[in-house]
């Protein structure tokens, strides 16, 4: 098919997946390697929107493979021009976003969206400096835990059906697999779970914790049976972040947050902001529990704690409740 006829039939239907294809396989010929890239993956991302004939599937697998061979001939191309420069991890960061190598991923907190924040997924530990002292807990956390897992009796599930609401599309809805044994919850102290914890308690005074009527604080104890994984979603606001102290784990348990994958390892804690799409999964033979709760982002200054805590009542009284929606 001569040019000229491909770009006719594009022309007339520049979703054109077989003059996609074409083009992309005359840029091929004349050396053009980002063009035919281009066209190709143009083609490929249609494909996967609408049918398309039997006859063309080799061609796709052809692009894709061209696709995956020019990328990484552009990344090696790249990196070996700049060198050094591409040990800085932002802009290794950069480059793998460029060629593909990792998505783009970004809050998009489901209820509210404070904007001005970094996107960061994860932060580490030694940012926090009352962090160590609740870590340093967890012995005493984990034997108030398994004296409670003891009693034989199982936590309620992490998503519950509502009477007053639509039933959330969760495949982990009113599942036990994933549950929830709560300390705090909606701002309202749950005594009788409270009062058997002294040490969890002290623990959760440390952190700070958004104090917000009818919202929080919120802190539990979550637990993932074998078997469980919680499927990609988005927590409700971008103005908190979510801590888990691992408390009981095993290494074939995973949490994704945005690109990244993090283990949960007894004593060390993970905070990271769950407006990013995260998932969490269970592989292992062993329960995983974790101590989680939520802290104000330490960006947010004290004036616009104050505002937001104001606003999210104001919020509150019109109606609305706030929902979980961590791991």
């Amino acid at each position: 098919m001569s040019e000229a006829l491909v770009r006719q039939r594009l022309d007339a239907n520049p979703r054109d997946v077989e003059a996609l294809l074409a083009m992309g396989e005359l840029k091929v010929q004349v050396g053009d390697t980002r063009a035919a890239a281009s066209w190709f993956r143009a083609a490929v991302r249609q494909a996967q929107v609408q049918p398309v004939a039997s006859v063309l599937h080799p061609y796709l697998d052809r692009a894709a493979r061209y696709i995956e061979t020019a990328g990484a001939a552009f990344e090696a191309h790249l990196l070996a021009t700049i060198g050094d420069a591409a040990e800085v991890p932002r802009v290794r960061h950069a480059i793998d976003l460029l060629t593909g190598r990792q998505e783009l991923y970004l809050q998009q907190p489901s209820m509210f969206y404070f904007p001005g924040l970094p996107q960061r997924a994860f932060y580490e530990r030694d940012e926090f400096p009352w962090l160590a002292e609740v870590e340093a807990a967890t012995p005493a956390m984990t034997a108030e835990l398994r004296e409670r897992l003891a009693d034989g009796e199982d936590f309620r599930p992490y998503v519950e059906t509502s009477p007053d609401r639509p039933a959330p599309n969760n495949p982990l809805r009113d599942d036990n697999r994933w549950g929830a044994h709560y300390f705090w919850r909606s701002g309202e102290r749950i005594a009788d779970h409270a009062d058997r914890a002294p040490a969890t308690m002290a623990a959760l005074a440390l952190a700070p914790i958004p104090v917000i009527a009818g919202r929080s604080p919120m802190a539990l104890w979550s637990i993932l049976k074998p078997g469980a994984h919680i499927l990609p979603h988005h927590g409700v606001l971008n103005t908190r972040l979510i801590c888990h102290v691992p408390l009981i784990s095993n290494p074939a348990c995973g949490l994704r947050v945005g690109a990244e994958t993090r283990g949960w390892e007894p004593g060390k804690a993970l905070i990271f902001d769950d407006s990013f799409e995260h998932e969490a999964w269970n592989r292992g033979r062993e329960t995983r529990v974790i101590l989680l709760f939520e802290i104000w982002r330490p960006e947010i200054a004290a004036e616009e704690r104050l505002a937001l805590t104001r606003l999210f009542e104001a919020i509150s009284d019109f109606g609305e409740t706030q929902s979980g929606g961590a791991l």
